[in-house]
């Protein structure tokens, strides 16, 4: 069985002729682009391909990336539009009330009061001070439910269910 790959950036173009890469972060840890990093093309299987980061730095809100043996534009061409991830074995552990998207994104979700199911959340958005998760209803609109205590009481990843 194959390992899990989790996307942590999608390289948006090239910068400047030296082989940089412009890539518009979607990870919390930017530890994750540190020099002497390893990360990956895709999603590594068949053409999947390992990138040691050598260089990084940031600019105007994105970060700069130079991976090692790629020293000049053409190499890095075929990168635009590509995510960039890491392995599962590379995930951080989380504190306790803390969750990866991917174990949050699937959970269905249950107002407490009836413990009846209202929806399945289907995406996390990141629009500033907290998350906000969209929930798909079975019927009508999506739900948007921001991820504060007051809102959200209780998430149970095994399970995949969260209560509101």
């Amino acid at each position: 069985m194959s390992a899990k790959y989790y996307n942590i950036g999608k390289v948006v173009n090239t910068h400047g002729i030296r082989g940089e890469v412009k890539v518009l972060r979607i990870t919390d840890f930017a530890e994750r682009f540190n020099v002497g990093e390893t990360i990956y093309l895709d999603d590594h299987q068949d053409d999947g391909q390992a990138l040691i980061i050598d260089g990084h730095r940031l600019h105007k809100g994105f970060d700069l990336l130079h991976f090692k043996g790629l020293g000049n534009i053409n190499d890095v061409e075929h990168l635009k539009g590509k995510y960039l991830k890491i392995a599962e074995s590379q995930q951080t552990s989380l504190e306790e009330g803390e969750y990866y998207y991917h174990e949050i994104i699937g959970c269905e979700v249950y107002l407490r009061d009836k413990m009846e199911k209202i929806g399945v959340i289907k995406e996390v958005l990141s629009p500033g001070a907290n998350d906000v998760w969209v929930v798909k209803r079975a019927a009508g609109k999506d739900i948007l439910l921001p991820y504060i205590d007051d809102v959200i009481k209780a998430v149970d990843v095994a399970g995949k269910k969260s209560v509101y």
